[in-house]
């Protein structure tokens, strides 16, 4: 049953969600943090909700999943030195990530790419696919493109969350918007759960701890956060912190705090 599943990956009362993100191989290769997925994955797999991950790395890895997380599989994929390194296409289906024990399916679009409209068809096709087979769809939805000026413009990522829901997804993940109060225009135009990504990786912890509070505060029900959780030296002690603000919602100073300052 999908309710059963979307436990797995949504916890507490209100439910909400931290996730770590780790497909970034297919479109930026072996980056630090992830050259060693086994390690990797073992590093965040007690603290995090939920992982998301490439089909091949389950298929390979098998023996280091222990269960504690929820297994998202990430159905699109594009590289970085293409000339069309925004087209995302779609290199899994439902059913394999069924067959591989996956909790859910994830998969990216970015509106304002030139192919976006083979992005969307796409997207209406897996989410035909996952409500088949109960599985709940994480939509990761950019504003990237040519006809993008500013890819954190409130009223483009708002436009984007309201399509994830409209298409089908059970939970978005968008940009954060810069403060509470504009991304909170984001969260009350969407009527399924928003997460934030956590873009590129921070010089500054408290920075990276403060846009995480402010979207909690603005009504989101979680995070999907990769290279500032896996290129930290100690994943577990961010992941510690994370979840103290997402699921405790305990002060920024409190989760600097967990995190030693």
């Amino acid at each position: 049953m999908k309710s059963l599943r979307w436990k797995r990956i949504f916890k507490g009362d209100p439910p909400k969600t931290v996730i770590v993100p780790m497909d970034h191989g297919v479109t930026s290769g072996p980056i630090e943090g992830l050259k060693d997925m086994g390690k990797a994955i073992r590093r965040v797999q007690d603290k995090a909700d939920a992982i998301v991950i490439h089909k091949g790395v389950v298929k390979s890895l098998t023996d280091v999943f222990n269960g504690n997380s929820a297994l998202i599989v990430h159905l699109s994929g594009s590289h970085s030195f293409s000339p069309l390194s925004n087209s995302k296409v779609l290199v899994g289906r439902v059913e394999e990530a069924l067959r591989l024990g996956a909790d859910g399916v994830s998969i990216h679009i970015n509106l304002g790419d030139e192919l976006d409209r083979e992005m969307l068809r796409d997207f209406g096709l897996v989410a035909k696919e996952a409500d088949r087979w109960n599985l709940p769809l994480l939509a990761m939805i950019y504003p990237r493109g040519k006809t993008v000026r500013d890819p954190f413009d409130p009223d483009l990522i708002a436009h984007g969350a309201r399509l994830g829901a409209e298409l089908g997804a059970d939970v978005v993940k968008v940009p954060y918007t810069g403060s509470p109060e504009s991304f909170e225009k984001v969260v009350r135009g969407c009527f399924v759960p928003v997460v934030i990504a956590g873009g590129p990786k921070t010089d500054s912890l408290e920075e990276f701890l403060q846009m995480v509070k402010g979207a909690m505060e603005a009504g989101a029900s979680g995070v999907s956060i990769g290279r500032n959780v896996f290129q930290h030296p100690d994943p577990p002690r961010v992941l510690e912190a994370l979840r103290a603000i997402v699921h405790r919602g305990v002060s920024l100073k409190d989760a600097l705090d967990i995190l030693g300052g």
